[in-house]
């Protein structure tokens, strides 16, 4: 783990997703894939690069994406982040959004507890956005991190999702008023 900026240091979980990794391979000959297209960071991004691209993303040089702390991104340029919506809630208490490289965006965790199970169930954002009831191939080092950081939490990665998206159906509409 290299060195951070004061205040940019990830959970311990989510320090340890890190460093676990993901893998993600594609099939030429089949046109399938097999793991997830998932880079999480070694720290937050900082503000400024979050400002640059949520403005690019946006069209809008009026917002600087400061309510979001993103800590991964796909090969394609999705982003996974908290969304800093809980008055006076510590960072692993805040739901964890997707916002596509393709102007798709949503809550697909109410917490890091929640996008814990969804590691360990062998789902990455992109696709427990897509489709969390997809059938995957668990993943004993994530399931290891959720016990761990999340125990007596595991639900199926559908109502994972389900819970987040009814905790916050407003989420796509507040992005969408931010695009120009």
């Amino acid at each position: 783990m290299t060195d951070t900026p004061e205040g940019l240091a990830l959970p311990t979980a989510l320090a340890e997703v890190a460093e676990v990794g993901f893998e993600w391979e594609w099939d030429e000959e089949t046109d399938e894939t097999r793991g997830c297209d998932f880079e999480p960071y070694d720290h937050f991004e900082e503000p400024d690069r979050t400002a640059w691209w949520f403005r690019l993303w946006t069209g809008n040089q009026e917002v600087d994406g400061g309510e979001f702390r993103f800590f991964g991104t796909t090969g394609s340029g999705d982003y996974t982040g908290f969304w800093l919506v809980r008055p006076d809630a510590a960072i692993t208490e805040q739901p964890v959004v997707y916002i596509g490289s393709e102007g798709e965006s949503g809550v697909i965790a109410r917490d890091l507890g929640d996008l814990l199970w969804l590691f360990a169930a062998g789902l990455g954002p992109a696709e427990a956005f897509t489709d969390p009831g997809s059938p995957t191939q668990p993943n004993e080092a994530f399931h290891a991190i959720a016990e761990r950081h999340a125990a007596g939490r595991r639900r199926t990665p559908t109502q994972i999702v389900a819970a987040a998206r009814a905790e916050f159906p407003q989420f796509t509409d507040l992005i969408d008023a931010m695009c120009r």
